[in-house]
């Protein structure tokens, strides 16, 4: 037998690894691994598991809260209602307070005033239960009567008798004299009740009233504590939210308005219910119209079931009091009409989104908390759920809840119509663009305003599905995904094509007329946003082609004959990175048509394709990034403005009226001035904007009282600029909010002296009107970087607006006289020529 020993030292000196030895039972066993080699597995194994635990350990969390909502109902049912009522009373426990009431007195006070309405409302609804309850021994025969009919009716002769016989039939042929024989014949067992003695009979009723006056009570004290402690429980909500004082404040401010909105609009549904209810019932002669008025109204609030059980009880009474069906035929077509007016007209337009639930959910959140806490839960499944919803939208570990509950899509609309495409769902893709466009016009639309809705839906929806689909092509898109996006999106143009077809436009003047060809640069998502284009452009007034594919690398195209009467080619890129295509492809065509003019269209642009001497660079008149750029920038390029200057804006043909109106409202007086300055800082401070301004538009020159914008000359005692430079002029002339996200791509404002001297990018305004609806201005904000403004700063900007419209609307004070010297402003601002005041620079 060798010796092996000398080998294994010789091995293990020279650090080489041992042989596998042979173990008993045949295996082999070889060396130990490594620490790191066993680790690694079981992280990856234990961070595959990761995303099944959170959902598990969700899953539990969830489940202990059902439970515990179960089994603390007697609890939190009381509080829950407290709460309900608390958003009911406190604004007027607020109004008293601000009437100069204590805390204290104005809660008393309001829920003295409560207990008395509900008392006596109860009271009459008792008296009239009573009195009725005293009538009916009177019409017992009319009810044996109708329902002897009833029986007579029902047991004669029907269509169904035949059948109902035959059947019988079949079934004593097959059970047969045996199984009838076979049936065990019933004794009937009869359970006499125990008569109680006076002292059990009086403890079981207060067994029985005792619950509800204990919920009562408990109720009562709840609702006074909350009313008391409001601002105390709110800081504590505010804490357990993390500390986040925006967040937290947005959540309850939200959360309150959201269900004191539906309760207000629930109070005026069940009233336009109940009050026709209750006098329908008077004229049709059932009795206690009043009282089946109110219970009808009460009812309502009781989801769902609520309306079912307050239309029996009249319905009973009718049956029961009239001989005849006419009073029962007339309670029945009322109650009919008024759910289908309440259903359909008075709730969707007073609820509208008021609680931002969607229809399934309140359906699914009536029946859970109706599991969970009966008819109760049934009442407040609507704020509790409103709650769930609200705490979805501002806490990140909840955010299922919004998109489980709420009623806003889940998707934008361009991922929306992007999955559309992915599906083969063009005919949803087509009626997702068309609500898009109907939603952006006014209820009677002009030629103009259909082409600027079909451009905003381009420029919203269509190219930025484009846009997700070129950033999907080549990574989570697979040839089928490839096809059906550019066969459908192929099929949504042409068919929005032919719905918005392009008509002459009315300020199409034959100047402005020229042959434009639209083109894509490279492949086939180019050309589908070319033929978008093509037709943005036909709506606004050009003429304008398109090829339906991009350009091959010779630059040919099927049509290259009818190219030499191109004057304007514009020219489709969604590459990110186009410098060197864009240039070859620009050298060819530059030698084939010296003259031709190209504007390109970068969807993707990097951010050193918008510098102003990018255009030169490449070897093309003109950059744009947006449909409606590209509208404003071939209007420059084909119609230039006389002089060479900016474009003036327009002016409207009632626009001598509006003037009228505007020096007769007595808002060109010095003493508005200050409420004007006023509301100029407020808007900087609050946008963290430069500079703010209030413009009143004149025929030919535009107010500017108050403005924190730097004087560039003229007269200081009347600031202002001419019309012609006004941004403004715009807001007037369309009479609605514009935003002008970078001023420097705008050919509109591009070459404005008076925005270039403040060196200003970014400009949002709205209209200012007086009494009857006339535009005399506007409110507007500028910086000197480019952004945008959010819808809900939007709404922001027009509060503002109107409460400036309201301060304007009242008579201005008297100045005083000359000799008492100026009024001391009260914070002095730079009034750099060029930069103007710094951000922040007009906080007071």
């Amino acid at each position: 037998m060798p010796d092996t020993s000398n080998a294994t030292a010789a091995a293990s000196t020279s650090g080489a690894v041992p042989a596998a030895q042979p173990v008993p039972g045949g295996s082999r066993r070889g060396p130990a691994p490594e620490p790191a080699a066993v680790e690694a597995p079981m992280f990856a194994q234990l961070a595959a598991m990761l995303p099944a635990l959170r959902v598990l350990v969700g899953m539990l969390i969830a489940a202990l809260v059902i439970v515990g909502l179960y089994f603390g109902r007697d609890l939190l049912v009381p509080l829950a209602l407290a709460l309900l009522l608390g958003f009911l009373l406190d604004p007027a426990v607020s109004r008293l307070k601000r009437w100069g009431l204590s805390r204290l007195a104005s809660t008393l006070v309001v829920v003295a005033i409560t207990l008395c309405a509900l008392g006596g409302m109860g009271a009459y609804l008792g008296n009239q239960v009573s009195q009725l309850s005293a009538d009916l021994p009177t019409y017992q025969n009319t009810i044996r009567t109708k329902l002897r009919d009833l029986r007579k009716y029902v047991s004669g002769p029907s269509v169904w008798d035949g059948a109902r016989k035959t059947y019988d039939t079949v079934e004593k042929e097959i059970v047969g004299p045996v199984g009838r024989a076979a049936a065990p014949r019933v004794q009937r067992v009869e359970i006499q009740p125990v008569e109680l003695k006076p002292l059990a009979q009086f403890t079981a009723w207060l067994d029985r009233v005792s619950e509800p006056v204990l919920m009562a009570g408990i109720v009562l004290l709840f609702v006074v504590l909350i009313l008391l402690d409001r601002d105390d429980l709110r800081d504590r909500l505010v804490r357990l939210m993390g500390g986040n004082l925006h967040l937290a404040t947005n959540a309850l401010d939200e959360a309150s308005q959201r269900i004191g909105r539906y309760l207000r609009m629930q109070f005026i549904v069940n009233a336009s219910y109940g009050i026709p209810m209750a006098a329908a019932l008077w004229f049709i002669g059932v009795p206690g119209a009043i009282l089946w008025g109110v219970v009808a109204a009460i009812m309502r609030f009781v989801p769902y079931v609520g309306p079912l059980i307050s239309a029996v009880f009249p319905l009973a009474l009718a049956f029961a009091v009239d001989p005849g069906w006419n009073m029962f035929l007339w309670t029945l077509g009322l109650i009919l009409v008024l759910e289908l007016v309440s259903n359909n007209v008075i709730e969707p337009w007073l609820y509208g989104t008021s609680t931002g639930l969607s229809t399934l959910s309140i359906i699914l959140a009536a029946t859970f908390w109706t599991a969970l806490w009966g008819p109760v839960g049934l009442i407040l499944s609507t704020p509790l759920t409103v709650c769930l919803l609200v705490l979805g939208r501002y806490l990140p570990a909840l955010q299922f809840m919004e998109v489980l509950l709420g009623n806003t899509p889940v998707l934008d609309a361009p991922h929306r119509l992007y999955q559309r495409l992915l599906g083969g769902d063009v005919e949803e893709a087509i009626e997702l663009c068309t609500e898009t466009v109907e939603a952006l016009v006014p209820a009677k639309p002009t030629p103009t305003q259909w082409s600027d809705a079909v451009t905003r839906m381009y420029d919203e929806v269509v190219m930025p599905t484009l846009r997700v689909a070129t950033s999907h092509h080549t990574g989570a898109a697979t040839a089928a995904h490839r096809l059906r996006l550019a066969q459908g999106m192929d099929l949504l143009l042409a068919e929005l094509a032919e719905q918005y077809p392009a008509r002459p436009h009315p300020d199409a003047a034959p100047a402005r007329r020229a042959r434009v060809h639209c083109v894509g640069a490279r492949w086939e998502v180019d050309a589908l946003a070319a033929t978008a284009m093509a037709h943005a452009l036909a709506l606004a007034g050009q003429d304008v082609s398109h090829s339906p594919h991009a350009l091959t690398p010779r630059v040919q195209a099927p049509d290259e004959r009818s190219w030499d009467k191109v004057e304007l080619l514009c020219l489709s890129v969604f590459t990110p990175q186009p410098q060197a295509q864009v240039r070859q492809i620009c050298r060819r065509l530059r030698r084939r048509w010296p003259d031709l003019r190209i504007v390109l269209v970068l969807w993707n642009a990097p951010p050193e394709l918008l510098a102003d001497n990018a255009a030169a660079q490449l070897g093309v008149d003109a950059i744009t990034t947006s449909v409606r750029e590209l509208l404003l920038r071939i209007d420059a390029l084909l119609a230039p403005a006389p002089g060479g200057g900016p474009r003036p804006a327009p002016v409207g043909e009632g626009d001598a009226a509006r003037v009228a109106a505007l020096h007769a409202s007595g808002w060109l007086q010095p003493g508005h001035t200050d409420d004007i300055r006023d509301m100029v800082v407020q808007a900087a401070n609050a946008f963290h904007v430069p500079f703010a301004q209030v413009s009143l538009v004149d025929a030919d020159w535009v107010h500017t009282p108050g403005s924190l914008m730097p004087s560039l000359g003229g007269d200081p005692d009347h600031p202002g600029l001419e019309r012609a430079l006004s941004v403004c002029s715009y807001v007037v002339h369309d009479g609605e909010e514009i935003e002008v996200e970078d001023i420097a791509r705008d050919p509109r404002f591009a070459d404005n002296p008076v925005l270039q001297a403040a060196k200003i990018r970014f400009y949002a305004g709205v209209p200012l009107c007086d009494r009857h609806g006339a535009v005399l201005g506007s409110l507007c904000i500028m910086d000197t970087e480019p952004r945008s403004l959010a819808d809900s700063e939007f709404e922001l900007l027009h509060d503002m607006a109107r409460q400036l419209q309201a301060a304007l609307s009242t008579p201005a004070e008297v100045p005083p006289p000359s000799d008492a010297g100026p009024k001391a402003p009260a914070q002095e601002l730079p009034s750099d020529p060029l930069l103007g005041p710094p951000p922040g620079a007009a906080m007071v």
